[in-house]
């Protein structure tokens, strides 16, 4: 058997950026440890997998030690395989996924946009783990599937370097830290403390179901300008409306091939 396998690297508009992503087309659902073993073997933050239904796509996204709810730059990734190589007539897709419904849609300027649900984070008590975790001194701490702490400059977020050791047993997906930006509404970088291949994950499209409602609260405005700050780095235009959180990006691709199973 042959799968169709793209790399893309997503929320960049160069090479070597952005997060890296690999697209597997199916023609049918595999039983889940061969996507896993396929997971492990792409060797990336995620993998993502997508079965044509009808009038829609299946989506699921693998990491390397888990399937996960939600995966945003696996998504744009699948999206721009699909306008790019699958189907050149459409300028939206509909993914049913495990978080619901998700859209895709190509704009005119050659982004993507992402329809995804809206993650508002609630405030907690900071959790113990997180003061010997990091040098910065955390500000506060909310939370939803991630745990969001805020930092007090864009200048600690980007020097921060977490002993992820010590966060292994928090009950979250990852850990993330943001600060207001300088030249962006907003920065951040994102962790994952049990995560064996990229403990900090370059760009996180999920992490901003959480972040968009979140500083679109503290700064009053529904359109935001997202930095991630990893060393690949990232860029989101991102859009709240109600319940629901509008991520646009770009993808370059990398690589095309089959998998042999």
């Amino acid at each position: 058997m042959k799968i169709p396998l793209y790399q893309i690297d997503v929320f960049t508009q160069k090479l070597f950026g952005g997060n890296p992503a690999a697209i597997c087309q199916l023609t049918h659902w595999l039983d889940d440890n061969t996507l896993q073993n396929i997971a492990i073997e792409n060797n990336l933050a995620e993998t993502a997998y997508f079965v044509k239904k009808d009038n829609l796509y299946e989506i699921r996204w693998f990491m390397p030690h888990a399937e996960i709810d939600l995966c945003g730059h696996a998504t744009l990734a699948s999206a721009y395989v699909i306008f790019n190589y699958l189907d050149h007539s459409i300028n939206e897709i509909t993914f049913s996924s495990k978080s619901g419904i998700l859209k895709a849609k190509k704009e005119e300027n050659g982004s993507i946009t992402l329809d995804f649900p809206s993650r508002p984070p609630k405030a907690i008590e900071i959790p113990k783990e997180i003061f010997g975790a990091l040098k910065a001194k955390p500000i506060e701490a909310f939370a939803a599937r991630d745990l969001v702490i805020t930092l007090s400059s864009e200048e600690d977020v980007l020097a921060e370097t977490p002993k992820l050791e010590l966060l292994k047993e928090l009950p979250y997906l990852c850990i993330i830290i943001t600060a207001k930006g300088k030249n962006s509404d907003f920065v951040s970088r994102v962790f994952d403390a049990n995560a064996d291949v990229l403990p900090e994950d370059p760009v996180t499209g999920s992490a901003h179901a959480s972040l968009v409602p979140f500083w679109a609260d503290k700064l009053n405005k529904k359109n935001l300008k997202a930095l991630q700050l990893s060393k690949r780095g990232g860029k989101l235009d991102c859009r709240l409306e109600d319940d629901r959180v509008f991520l646009s990006g770009y993808c370059v691709p990398y690589l095309y091939g089959e998998i042999n199973i």
